[in-house]
């Protein structure tokens, strides 16, 4: 669970411009592993890229990862004025 956090942080801290609002929480539902990757408004451009490329790429990696737990990952992308 560790590894695939850092590895989300890796790839998105020099891909933003504040690094440091970068916060990647981490939920448990019934199916997935939830990592919820919270940046700030401003930056929530280059993280989903033209045409979501960016994201979809950052998606590939993380869920290429094989994992102990017997629960599929997912990663939802959210800016810093969300709620949810």
């Amino acid at each position: 669970m560790t590894d695939v956090k850092d590895l989300v942080l890796t790839i998105v801290r020099p891909l933003v411009s504040q690094p440091e609002n970068v916060h990647l929480e981490i939920t448990e539902g019934d199916q997935y592993m939830e990592y919820n990757l919270t940046v700030a408004p401003e930056d929530i451009g280059r993280i989903i890229g033209k045409q979501g490329r960016v994201a979809k790429a950052i998606r590939t990696i993380v869920y290429s990862v094989r994992t102990n737990e017997p629960k599929k990952v997912r990663l939802n992308i959210l800016d810093g004025n969300s709620d949810t």
